[in-house]
This record gives structure tokens, sequence and C-alpha cells, in this order.
């Protein structure tokens, strides 16, 4: 078995046994608004459950070559955002807004998503999502790096829940109509296959 020290690699090299080991992730499609109203979105597979009392997810935003991403510049700014679960039918869509886009460009309009209107925060999401999630900023942490930080955590709370009426069935959201899909490594990603129940010891 290979033991590697992390503080001998690069960065490229850990973020390539990270992404490689810690699969499959789920995918959390992002809006977001600028100062200039510009609605914002873009994928990220550092994301996850915090808590459900209350209701808390994360999100890790990388810096890109030292510089804040958009999404946590306007995370930072207007408190507000909101997650979509990326899945089969909008994943091709959700990849085209990973694409480099000045401030001024909305990913949204680049991507053909329609705007949908959030209830409790400003920030649209968008209605290609069988689930989004309108989130308030919670808290914000600066992590990694000597001279500035690496990435921001995201702590967001979820204010309102959108769920397809299609999914939820018997109390439950069914995973097989959501259909999401998780990320890999690389450009690889994969879809939910065969499940199997395990029960809980007491």
């Amino acid at each position: 078995m290979l033991v590697i020290d992390p503080n001998t690699n690069t960065e490229r090299e850990n973020y390539k046994f990270l992404t490689g080991s810690i699969i499959p992730r789920p995918i959390a499609f992002v809006t977001t608004l600028s100062e200039a109203g510009v609605l914002n979105g873009a994928p990220f597979s550092y994301f996850n459950i915090v808590s459900s009392n209350p209701p808390l997810i994360s999100l890790s935003i990388q810096r890109s070559e030292g510089r804040q991403k958009d999404t946590a510049k306007n995370i930072l700014g207007k408190k507000e955002f909101v997650v979509h679960i990326v899945d089969e039918q909008n994943v091709e869509k959700v990849n085209q807004t990973a694409a480099s886009l000045p401030p001024n460009e909305s990913e949204i309009d680049l991507a053909g998503f329609t705007r949908a209107k959030s209830s409790k925060i400003s920030v649209p999401g968008v209605q290609q999502a069988k689930i989004r999630m309108e989130c308030q900023l919670e808290q914000a942490l600066e992590l990694g790096g000597h001279d500035a930080p690496g990435c921001h955590l995201i702590i967001g709370k979820v204010v309102h829940f959108h769920i397809e009426d299609e999914i939820y069935q018997n109390g439950r959201i069914d995973p097989l109509g959501l259909a999401a899909v998780s990320r890999l490594a690389g450009a690889h990603y994969a879809k939910l296959g065969s499940t199997f129940e395990i029960e809980r010891p007491k």
C-alpha cells in the first residue's frame, strides 16, 4: 500500500487523491446574485448535509488561482443563495455553467435555464431542477492557504424547500424519480445504480 505525505504533494496531486477517493459526491448547482443583479450559476461537488435541526448544508468553494470565485463573493455579499440537486435531466445544462464567464454575464442565460422566483429570498432559482433549496448564509469560514485562504466553507440554512410533486411519495423523496447524478474524478459522473438495505443495529 502506498504511504503518501500530502505536505510533499502539489495542490493538484492532493486534489486527484481526494476526488478519486471520496466518491460518489453529490453535486449542488448554486445560483447567486451579484451586486449588479447578474444571476450567477455554478456546480460544486464539495457539498453535503450539516444538520437537520436546524436544516443546514455545506459548500466548499475553492479559490481559482488564488482568486475568489463569483459564487463565494456573491454569497458573502448577498448572504443568500439557492441550491439545486443535479439530476440526469439537467446535468448537461449544469455542465455548461462551469464555463469561465466574466462577472457581468449570466451562466443561467448561457445554458438556457428558466428562472424561478424564490419564496423567501431575493435570489432566483431555476425551474429545471426537481429539488431546490432557498438558503441564507449561516456561517462562512476561510480555510487553508498561507498568504490567502484556499477556500471558503459556506454553511447555509435552508429556509424553503421546493420539491417536484411526482417524486414526493408517502412522506419520502423517491430516489429513482429524483435520478440524482454524482461526481467522480475527472470528467466522470455516476447515475444511481442498484440499491440495498442494511438494518441499523439497535
